[in-house]
């Protein structure tokens, strides 16, 4: 084992010195990530404390065993580290409505739960609380926040993968900005990637949500991962 990985296994052992040594030697890792947030109405300081807490629990949850480059895990904590600090203190502006909606499902999701012994549908949901199955789909992905391209659908792929990333380690920083590009597809696009990808849904499932032939999600899921592709690159 080198140096580095010494290093953050002593951390993750709960060696202090070797957390903060960690933290100094990742700071260039930190401050890329940190950086994307500029202008959102925190202190760039303030940024950097988040994400170094994002950074510690990066090393805590790190498994040596599984052959993932350290940074290619780390990067996604520290932004959703950051990430979740912006939602939370309202700094991501999400509508009233949205915000609303979103604290019936959580509580309805919750009640459910408790019910059923099991995470409730969608069609479960929607009777419940009178929403649509795309007006709750739509509320989960606004308040949602995304940590990582490896998170597989229910087919088990990733979106690094479908996007070819073949050294996800290179450049991963420049992929933060995935999810500001996927705002910008058009809706259905948007919504048939963020469902697929991020909430693991298979097409079908994708197709009943969003009211469309499984074919169709197939054409939009090409095209988003076509346009996406573009954005940034094999």
């Amino acid at each position: 084992m080198n140096a580095a990985l010494e290093l953050l296994r002593a951390a993750q052992e709960g060696d202090r010195d070797a957390c903060q040594q960690a933290v100094i030697e990742n700071n260039g890792l930190i401050w890329s990530v940190v950086r994307r947030y500029y202008g959102r109405g925190v202190d760039p300081d303030d940024l950097y404390q988040l994400g170094c807490l994002g950074f510690l629990k990066a090393v805590q949850g790190f498994d040596f065993n599984y052959g993932t480059c350290f940074s290619t895990y780390a990067v996604p904590k520290i932004a959703g580290e950051i990430r979740r600090f912006l939602r939370d203190d309202g700094t991501v502006k999400v509508g009233r409505s949205i915000r609303e909606q979103a604290q019936t499902l959580y509580s309805v999701r919750e009640r459910l739960r408790h019910e059923l012994g099991r995470e409730p549908t969608l069609s479960e949901l929607s009777e419940r609380t009178g929403l649509t199955p795309e007006e709750i789909a739509q509320t989960d992905l606004a308040t949602d926040t995304p940590e990582s391209l490896q998170q597989e659908t229910a087919d088990g792929l990733t979106l690094e993968g479908m996007l070819g990333t073949e050294a996800p380690e290179e450049g991963l920083v420049e992929r933060i900005a995935l999810r500001e590009a996927i705002d910008q597809l058009p809706e259905k696009e948007r919504m048939t990637i963020l469902l697929r990808y991020f909430k693991g849904l298979t097409q079908e499932r994708t197709a009943r949500v969003l009211g469309v032939s499984q074919v169709q999600i197939s054409r939009l899921e090409r095209r988003g991962l076509k346009r996406l592709r573009e954005s940034f690159g094999p």
